[in-house]
């Protein structure tokens, strides 16, 4: 079984920077595959995607964050990492984590970030 241990959350002020950490603990040694994505939720809003990294490399991020945010892993693959720069209020949301590759998906319990003065 894989825990993902999500922290680095709190509250800042418009324009400054945050970086949340995911971690991966149990047996993730053997898993093939993995990409890993950032998601937020808000009060009242759909779950969004802000960050994919695919296996092979490539990253994903929607307009809303382009330029802002930026995602990176370790070397072994074990964390991953969401660099947030230049926050605005309407970041404000509980931010998951997630592991996945073709038959398997791991979350993490979501760390909260507030963007306020």
């Amino acid at each position: 079984q894989v825990q993902l241990v999500e922290y680095g959350g709190g509250l800042v002020q418009p324009g400054g920077s945050l970086r949340l950490t995911c971690a991966a603990s149990g047996n993730s040694s053997n898993l093939n595959d993995r990409a890993w994505a950032w998601y937020r939720r808000a009060p009242e809003k759909e779950a969004e995607t802000v960050a994919r990294l695919m296996n092979n490399g490539q990253v994903y991020y929607p307009n809303s964050v382009m330029g802002r945010f930026t995602i990176s892993s370790d070397n072994d693959k074990t964390a991953v990492y969401l660099q947030m720069d230049s926050l605005k209020p309407e970041d404000t949301a509980v931010y998951y984590c997630e592991l996945y590759g073709t038959d398997y998906e791991y979350w993490g319990q979501g760390t909260q970030v507030t963007v306020s003065p």
